[in-house]
């Protein structure tokens, strides 16, 4: 890409986890990368620039929900493409801290969208990082081959250990046929970005590329944050000597994609952004993968002992989530090159050296 092509770039949450890694794909091929972050101390402990930000990416450190920052922002910068990253991610804190997720994530949008209003900018397109949450429980699929939305397991399903919906199988969720319902806070805000977004860019005749992100993983994540990253959880426990344990009957999936492929998909969409109008779609490896099977590469790779069954839940937890890539892979040109082994070792050996510098 040129900075031709790119123009200016504003990045909400710029300085986290995917922001970093696209930053040190993009920002030298903007003319400007504009990063606004507050540094939360959940993800970053020091509160200082990260040194994985490229050094070409200008850091504007702020709280996204407050229009003075907006106001102070938009006055130096007109951007012409804006990534919005900034969220609070956490899907089971999101039950017990619902405020901050709507505050952020709600607010935060609609606060971005205000400022730019206020200085007269209309970016020719947006980028936003969303999530597999949007779907919840997704579709499930009955023996006689119907299709239906189970919605959210109830607390009283957990204590008696019914994991699964009687009688049916998971489908992989797909932005064509997989209707959101989100099953969580987070999930919910989520989905409310994507619809806050959706209606501004129509009314603006601008664009936006959404990215349904699966469950993201690897260098660069944080290692302090419990609420998000269970692979780098269970990766400090395994390099401890630890047993994982792992929850339910170890039988809840997820798609586990690493962190460069979701680089390489928020790269191809911002070369093949729309002229108007909103895109939508699925980012994961395609592959479903128990919690117990990560949990083992894990182990395996650290010569723990192996991962352990306890039987807990969490209440919002989703059952299966998977995604079907084949229509993102035909629209961008995409295909995702890390597989769950090679994506854990990689990880490990980043985490490594974390811990040694």
């Amino acid at each position: 890409m040129t900075p031709q092509q790119l123009g200016t770039v504003l990045v909400t949450g710029g300085a986290g986890f995917i922001g970093c890694a696209l930053s040190e794909r993009l920002a030298s091929a903007a003319e400007r990368w504009v990063v606004v972050d507050s540094l939360h101390p959940q993800v970053h402990a020091t509160q200082s620039r990260p040194a994985a930000l490229a050094e070409a990416a200008e850091l504007v450190v702020g709280d996204v929900t407050e229009p003075e920052l907006w106001d102070r922002v938009l006055a130096d910068v007109r951007p012409d493409l804006v990534i919005h990253l900034a969220a609070e991610t956490g899907t089971a804190q999101s039950l017990s801290e619902a405020s901050r997720h709507a505050r952020v994530n709600v607010v935060g949008t609609t606060e971005l969208l205000d400022g730019l209003g206020r200085a007269g900018i209309v970016p020719s397109g947006f980028l936003l990082s969303s999530s597999r949450a949007v779907y919840g429980e997704g579709s499930w699929q009955r023996a006689d081959g119907t299709s239906f939305v189970p919605g959210q397991r109830s607390h009283a399903q957990f204590e008696r250990g019914q994991w699964d919906f009687e009688g049916a199988t998971p489908l992989p969720s797909s932005v064509a046929s997989t209707w959101p319902t989100p099953t969580s806070v987070y999930g919910a805000t989520k989905l409310a970005q994507e619809h806050i977004l959706s209606a501004w860019v129509d009314a603006h005749d601008s664009a936006l590329g959404i990215l349904r992100l699966q469950n993201v993983y690897g260098p660069g994540q944080s290692l302090i944050n419990s609420y998000t990253g269970i692979v780098s959880l269970f990766s400090q426990w395994a390099a401890e000597g630890r047993s994982i344990p792992v929850y339910e009957d170890g039988r809840i999936t997820r798609d586990f994609v690493y962190i460069e492929d979701v680089a390489d998909a928020f790269t191809a969409l911002a070369g093949q952004m729309p002229q108007a109008g909103v895109v939508r779609y699925d980012v994961g490896s395609g592959v479903a993968t128990t919690i117990f099977e990560i949990a083992g590469h894990i182990a395996e790779y650290h010569g723990a002992p192996a991962p352990h069954v306890t039987g807990q839940y969490r209440d919002g937890d989703v059952r299966h989530a998977a995604c079907d890539i084949r229509p993102t892979t035909e629209a961008l040109g995409w295909e995702p090159q890390w597989s769950v082994a090679r994506g854990v070792a990689g990880l490990q050996e980043w985490i490594a050296a974390q811990q040694e510098s």
